[in-house]
C-alpha cells in the first residue's frame, strides 16, 4: 500500500461564511479500505462529495489518480469518472428504472458496447453484489433496504472501478444485514483489488473491514492510522466513540470472557 491513489492537501470547504473543513490532509493508498469517521456535523459526507467534485473546495488541492479533477475539462473528467464507483447513503437508485437498467446507466453513458453485452455485464455485477437473477427486473420500490444497498453496489461496480466511494453503506440496516454487506464488500475488495474510501459511523464496519481509520474533528483530519493506533488517541470524542457504552459492544471479546 505505497501508491497514493487519492491525496488531499490543505483542503478547505465552506458554505457561505461557515467553514466546514480547514487544512484537511490525507493520503489514501491503492488497495486499502479506509474508514472516515467523525461526529455529527463534522463534514464526512461533505468531504466525500467535495472529492467527487459535487462541492467546490475553497482552498487546497485534491488529486485523484495524480490529477486535480476540478481542473480537468469535461472529456478528461469523464475518463476519471470511469475509474471510480460511488454508493450514496440512500442508494440514489433511479426510481423509474429497474435494477438492471440502473446498473446499465454508466455502461450506456461511457461505453459503446452493444445492449446485449451491457446486459451481460450488468447481470454479472448484480450477481457479484449477491442479488438473485430475478432481482434484475425489480424496481427500487420493490427492494428491501439490504437489496437496495446491494443494487447500488452493483451499479457502483459497473465500470470495474479502481476506487469505491461509499457513504454510510450500512446505515438503516439491521445488524445481520449490515454484517453480510461488510463481508461481501471485504470479499469483493480482496478479489478485485479496488480501493475503498468509506464514510461510516458503524463501529462493526471499522473492526470488520477497515485497514485504516481517519477521524474528522476540529475541521481537519485529527487522527489517522490503524484502528489499534487510533483508539489510543486521547482526544475526548475518539475515546467516547470507541470506549463509550455503544463503542464497547463492537470490540472483539477475547475467548473465555463474557
Amino acid at each position: 500500500m505505497n501508491d497514493v491513489i487519492l491525496s488531499l492537501r490543505n483542503v478547505k470547504t465552506r458554505f457561505g461564511s461557515r467553514v466546514i473543513h480547514d487544512d484537511v490532509n490525507l493520503d489514501v493508498y491503492k488497495g486499502e479500505i479506509i474508514g472516515v469517521i467523525g461526529g455529527s456535523g463534522s463534514g464526512k459526507t461533505v468531504l466525500l462529495r467535495t472529492i467527487l467534485g459535487l462541492n467546490t473546495h475553497a482552498g487546497g488541492k485534491i488529486e485523484i489518480f495524480g490529477k486535480q479533477y476540478h481542473k480537468l475539462n469535461t472529456k478528461e473528467k469523464h475518463k476519471i469518472e470511469q475509474r471510480w464507483g460511488v454508493l450514496f447513503q440512500d442508494g440514489a437508485l433511479y426510481s423509474s428504472l429497474n435494477v438492471m437498467e440502473n446498473v446499465d446507466v454508466a455502461l450506456k453513458e461511457y461505453t459503446k458496447l452493444s445492449s446485449a453485452t451491457r446486459n451481460e455485464i450488468a447481470m454479472l455485477k448484480i450477481f457479484l453484489a449477491g442479488l438473485p437473477a430475478e432481482s434484475a427486473e425489480l424496481m427500487p420500490s420493490e427492494l428491501s433496504g439490504g437489496m437496495r444497498k446491494r443494487a447500488s453496489l452493483a451499479r457502483a461496480l459497473a465500470m470495474d472501478p479502481e476506487i469505491l466511494f461509499l457513504d454510510e453503506p450500512t446505515a438503516g440496516l439491521d445488524p445481520i444485514t449490515a454484517n453480510a454487506f461488510d463481508e461481501l464488500l471485504k470479499t469483493l475488495q480482496h478479489a478485485l483489488g479496488f480501493t475503498v474510501f468509506l464514510v461510516t459511523h458503524d463501529l462493526d464496519t471499522l473492526y470488520t473491514i477497515c485497514d485504516r481509520v481517519a477521524v474528522l474533528a476540529e475541521k481537519r483530519i485529527y487522527a489517522v492510522g490503524k484502528l489499534d493506533e487510533v483508539v489510543k488517541n486521547p482526544y475526548p470524542w475518539i475515546q467516547e466513540y470507541f470506549n463509550g457504552p455503544r463503542g464497547r459492544s463492537a470490540k472483539p471479546v477475547p475467548c473465555g470472557e463474557k
